[in-house]
C-alpha cells in the first residue's frame, strides 16, 4: 500500500480507534469518531463533484472541524489549500485565483472578506461554511452550512486507492512577496516532516505501518499544538501525533493564560510552538499566573526561532523539560535540531545537528568543508516545485551531482562537528557599505537585552551607504528604552557595521499567525514615521 496522509490515519484508527485523538475545549473526540465525521466529509465533497487533485482551500482556525477537512481531502485525494485568515480581499482573490480552488471551507468569522472576494473568483463552486464562536450571523449567499454535509451521508471508508504520489501543497511566502504554493509528493512531505524519518537519527522507519504499530504499544502522549494548523510547523507535527496513535489539544485562538490553564488540565506531554512570538508571552503569562507544568516533557519550536534569553526562561521555568529548535521551510520540510542550552552566547547563531539529506553548498552547489560558509540546501526527498511557476521552480529545485536538490536562500557555516550555524536567510541581507547583514543575526542580540521584548531587523535606504541597519521594537516594559546601552549591547557582540543606527518603538511588533517577522510591515512603518531613535 502507499504511503499516503489518509492510509497513514487509518491505519492508526484500525490499530487504536477508541483512543482520543482530539481534544478543543469540551470536545473529546476518539480515532473512530474523527474517522467517521472524515468520511462523511469526503462523501459529501464527492457528491459536489470535488475529487482527485481538486484544490479544497481551508480559511479556519484550529478546530476539530478544520482537521476533519484536512483528513476529507487526503482520503478523496483532492488537495487542501491552506489559507491564511489574516489575509486581506485582494490578498485572498489573488490566493483564490492562484491555486484554482473548486471548493473553501471557512469558519463564519471570516465570511465578510470570503464574499467580498468570491464573486471575482469564477472556479470557486462550492462553498461550506463552520460555524464558531467568534461572531457573525447569517448564511453567505450560495454558501451551504457545514452542519449539512453530515446529513444524510456515509460514513463508510470505501474509496478509490491512493497513491504516494498523491499531492500536498503548501502556500508560503506574503510577508516579503506574494503567496506561493510549494507542490510535494506525500510521500516525500512524510519522510521529511510526517515521522517516515526519525529526526533524530535520520533513519528512515520501515514501513507505513511502523507508527501505527509502534504506537498501539505504548501508551499515547498528548500533544499540545498552538500554531495554526494552516502552517506545516503545526499540520505536520499533528500528523506526526495521529499518525503514532498519540492525542492532539486544539484551540481556537493563542491566549498564553488561558494555554496553562489548558496545560494544567489536560496534561500533555508535547507543546508545538513557533519562536518567541509564543515564548516570551507564554513565559509571561507563567511568571503572572504559576500553573502545574509537570507533564510537559518536550518543548518544540519550529518556522521561527528562539533567542538565548527566551531559552533560558524556559528551562528555568520548566526544568524537567527538553527544549528544541527545528530549522526547515515549506521548501526542504525539515532541516535540523538543536537542543537549547542555558547561557549560550546570544551573537553566535542558532546551531543545529542536520537532518538526512540536508547539506551547505557553495554557489556552484557542491559541499561546503567544515569551517566553510554556503546556502543550506536538501536532497533526496524534495518537493516537485512551485506550483504554476516553473521559472521559479527551475532557480530553486536543481539537479546537482545526479540528485535532485533545493537549495536555499538560507546562509549557515558548516562547524567542524559536522553541526550547522545559521547566519540569516539570504534574500533579507542588508548591504551596507559593501558589508552584508543578516538580519536575523541583529534580532537575536537586540532580543538578548533586557529592555527589549521584541524586535524586528530591517534594512532602509542610506545616501552613502546604501542600506543602513534599522529595527522595530517593543520595549519589555513601562520604562522607555536606554539606546545608549542597547547600542553598548549590541556592540559587546556584534561588528560596529551591524548596529541598528534608526530604531522604531512599537507597543507590539508585527509578525505572521506562524511567528514569523513580518518584514513588509515593518518597512512599511519605518517608511511613514519618523524614528524614535536616529544615531546617523
Amino acid at each position: 500500500m502507499p504511503n499516503n496522509f489518509a492510509d497513514l490515519f487509518e491505519h492508526a484508527v484500525d490499530a487504536m480507534p477508541d483512543r482520543i485523538a482530539v481534544i478543543e475545549g469540551e470536545r473529546r473526540v476518539t480515532f473512530r469518531e474523527l474517522e467517521g465525521r472524515a468520511n462523511q466529509l469526503a462523501h459529501h465533497l464527492a457528491a459536489a463533484g470535488i475529487g482527485h487533485d481538486a484544490h479544497v482551500g481551508f480559511q479556519m482556525h484550529n478546530s476539530v472541524e478544520t482537521l476533519e477537512v484536512l483528513l476529507a481531502c487526503f482520503k478523496l485525494r483532492a488537495v487542501p489549500i491552506n489559507i491564511n485568515y489574516r489575509y486581506g480581499a485582494e490578498e485572498l482573490r489573488y490566493l483564490f485565483d492562484n491555486a484554482d480552488l473548486a471548493a473553501l471551507v471557512h469558519h463564519r468569522c471570516y465570511a465578510p472578506t470570503v464574499d467580498v472576494v468570491r464573486p471575482r473568483v469564477p472556479g470557486l463552486r462550492h462553498v461550506l461554511v463552520v460555524e464558531d464562536d467568534q461572531g457573525g450571523a447569517g448564511l453567505p449567499s450560495g454558501s451551504v452550512p457545514y452542519a449539512a454535509a453530515f446529513e444524510n451521508t456515509s460514513a463508510e471508508r470505501d474509496f478509490e486507492p491512493r497513491s504516494s504520489d498523491d499531492r500536498f501543497v503548501m502556500y508560503t511566502g506574503g510577508t516579503t512577496g506574494l503567496p506561493k504554493g510549494v507542490v510535494w509528493r506525500q510521500e516525500d512531505m512524510w519522510r521529511v516532516l510526517g515521522g517516515g524519518i526519525d529526526f533524530y537519527t535520520g533513519v528512515p522507519v520501515a514501513d507505513e505501518y511502523q507508527q501505527s504499530r509502534t504506537g498501539a504499544q505504548n501508551d499515547p502522549w498528548l500533544w499540545f499544538v498552538l500554531p495554526p494548523l494552516i502552517h506545516a510547523a503545526a499540520m505536520m507535527p499533528t500528523f506526526n501525533a495521529l499518525w503514532s496513535g498519540s492525542g492532539v489539544v486544539f484551540e481556537p485562538r493563542f491566549d498564553p493564560r488561558r494555554v496553562w490553564q489548558v496545560v494544567a488540565a489536560q496534561r500533555p506531554q508535547v507543546l508545538v510552538i513557533t519562536g518567541d512570538a509564543m515564548a516570551r508571552p507564554l513565559i509571561d503569562a507563567l511568571r503572572a499566573e504559576p500553573a502545574d507544568t509537570s507533564s510537559v516533557l518536550s518543548i518544540g519550536s519550529g518556522a521561527a526561532l528562539l533567542s538565548q534569553p527566551v531559552k533560558n526562561a524556559m528551562l528555568e521555568l520548566l526544568p524537567q523539560t527538553v527544549l528544541t529548535d527545528s530549522i526547515g521551510s515549506s521548501e526542504t520540510g525539515f532541516g535540523g535540531i538543536g537542543f537549547a542550552q542555558k547561557d549560550d552566547d546570544p551573537g553566535r547563531g542558532p546551531r543545529v545537528q542536520i537532518g538526512r539529506g540536508a547539506l551547505v553548498v557553495d554557489d556552484e552547489g557542491a559541499p561546503v568543508a567544515p569551517g566553510g560558509e554556503g546556502w543550506v540546501a536538501k536532497t533526496g526527498n524534495v518537493p516537485i516545485g512551485y506550483y504554476k511557476d516553473p521559472e521559479r521552480s527551475a532557480e530553486l529545485f536543481r539537479t546537482v551531482g545526479g540528485a535532485r536538490t533545493v537549495v536555499t536562500d538560507d546562509r549557515a557555516r558548516v562547524e567542524p562537528d559536522g553541526s550547522i550555524t545559521l547566519l540569516g536567510r539570504g534574500n533579507m541581507v542588508i548591504n551596507t557599505g559593501g558589508e552584508k547583514v543578516f538580519t536575523e543575526e541583529v534580532e537575536a542580540v537586540v532580543k538578548a537585552h533586557p529592555a527589549v521584548y521584541d524586535a524586528v531587523v530591517i534594512g532602509v535606504p542610506h545616501e552613502r551607504w546604501g542600506q543602513q541597519v534599522a529595527a522595530v521594537v517593543a520595549a519589555a516594559g513601562p520604562e522607555p528604552i536606554d539606546f545608549v546601552d542597547l547600542q553598548r549591547h549590541v556592540r559587546a557582540h556584534l561588528a560596529g557595521y551591524k548596529l541598528p543606527r534608526r530604531i522604531w518603538v512599537v507597543a507590539e511588533v508585527g509578525r505572521t499567525p506562524s511567528g514569523k517577522p513580518d518584514y513588509r510591515w515593518a518597512k512599511e512603518l519605518a517608511a511613514g514615521r519618523v524614528p524614535d531613535h536616529d544615531a546617523d
